[in-house]
């Protein structure tokens, strides 16, 4: 038996590829996004009430993986990308249906004629994102308090300090006034993620140049010594 299943809506969001993505939700809270509606479902009366509840479920599509063979052992970002665990023990985007759940939370929804934007906030979506399904968060169903995580059991931490070129600061500033948000703030906490592949996290010199796209420019920096420069931001042509 098979089941086919139409979009809801689309994500529109600052993260254009995988890499630099945070892994989970609410880990970059600067992290914004909006979820806009398609007809038919596209009306007041779809969300009507849904603005009194903090937090949103998200079900959506790994559209970018979606083509690819899924894997019964995946090697999870949390275990050094060395150990192999089920993927049905993994948040892992190569599953045998491409579906995600994200729990973000929710700022403002906005209605105009036929248009229903619902503002998110600590998203880890990204842009384009295909939205199948969308479920208010109850925090007496939805919370467990003595819920165990295995190999995840904690919020992931870092001592990666993030610098700024004296370049990069001003481009910072510039954009910011532009798209509105604190990008400063939003870099450093994509960034103290270590977006890097798992295997380099243990590396203490890494002179590469890595770079990530956000917003409509490319951001470059280098990891040297537990420590991550941006560089600049190179805007997109």
């Amino acid at each position: 038996m098979t089941y086919s299943f139409k979009p809801i809506g689309i994500i529109h969001s600052c993260y254009k590829e995988k890499f630099g993505t945070p892994r989970q939700a609410r880990l970059v809270t600067e992290a914004k996004a909006q979820l806009e509606l398609v007809l038919p479902y596209a009306i007041a009366e779809s969300v009507r009430e849904l603005e009194n509840f903090s937090h949103l479920w998200i079900i959506f599509v790994f559209h970018q993986t979606a083509n690819n063979a899924w894997k019964s052992m995946v090697r999870p970002p949390r275990l050094g990308g060395n150990q192999r665990v089920g993927v049905f023990a993994s948040r892992s985007p190569f599953r045998p249906n491409p579906i995600g759940m994200s729990l973000v939370e929710l700022e403002k929804i906005e209605t105009v004629k036929n248009k229903v934007v619902l503002h998110l906030q600590g998203a880890d979506l990204l842009d384009q994102t295909p939205v199948l399904d969308i479920k208010p968060y109850l925090p007496y169903a939805d919370s467990v308090d003595y819920a165990q995580a295995a190999y995840a059991a904690s919020t992931p931490t870092t001592t990666t300090h993030i610098d700024f070129t004296e370049k990069a600061l001003q481009q910072c500033q510039q954009k910011a006034q532009k798209l509105d948000i604190d990008l400063q703030t939003l870099i450093i906490q994509i960034l103290q993620q270590d977006p890097r592949p798992s295997y380099k996290t243990q590396n203490q010199v890494d002179n590469r140049i890595y770079a990530m796209k956000l917003y409509d420019f490319d951001l470059h920096w280098v990891y040297q010594q537990k420590r991550m420069t941006v560089l600049e931001l190179v805007d997109e042509f």
